[in-house]
């Protein structure tokens, strides 16, 4: 199983890097880019945030700014309050990183069915067999009832763990039991 999740994981690092190689040769998009400028309120108009696809150069907020809320006068002072950033964001590494994130939970989740699915099918045959071989055993002697003390023994043994657990459990019961009066009627925690 470890060696599937090993080639799983060489193989899904691969289709990444192969996709980060073919992603990588495209021009940047338009998208990947942009000028955003914050504009407080200014007299009566209300402050506004704008965006637009330009250059790093060109971000001002005399290119980005349109259509501009003030008369020409004012321009020149609307735009001094406006606080202009240029941003750039790689959206290939995004594409990647959840290509990763989604390839890792669909790994988790054939986990997720070889747990819940196969292995208890497997388990079941695998102990099936084995209880199998061992009746085998058993059964092999040629001298009928030749197995029966040791047969006895263990069957007795198991009753013993079996009273002793009971026991155990029954103990315990009463002592939850005991406390819960204490604490309960008594009002006295036990230490």
């Amino acid at each position: 199983m470890a060696a599937r999740c090993g080639g799983w994981a060489r193989l899904c690092s691969l289709l990444a890097l192969a996709l980060l190689a073919g992603l990588g040769a495209e021009a940047k998009n338009s998208e990947d880019v942009r000028c955003k400028c914050i504009c407080p309120p200014y007299k009566d108009h209300s402050g506004q945030i704008y965006n637009k696809n330009v250059s790093q150069k060109d971000c001002d907020c005399l290119h980005v700014v349109e259509p501009m809320p003030v008369p020409g006068p004012d321009v020149e002072a609307y735009c001094l309050r406006c606080e202009c950033k240029y941003e750039e964001r790689s959206s290939v590494t995004i594409k990647v990183t959840i290509i990763i994130y989604l390839s890792i939970l669909g790994l988790l989740l054939l986990y997720m069915v070889y747990l819940t699915l196969v292995e208890p099918i497997l388990k079941r045959r695998l102990f099936g067999h084995s209880q199998l071989i061992q009746s085998d055993e058993d059964i092999g002697d040629h001298q009928p009832f030749a197995n029966a003390h040791d047969v006895l023994a263990r069957s007795r043994s198991r009753a013993n763990v079996l009273n002793k657990v009971e026991y155990a459990q029954q103990r315990w019961k009463l002592q939850v039991q005991e406390q819960r009066k204490s604490v309960f009627d008594r009002h006295v925690v036990l230490s």
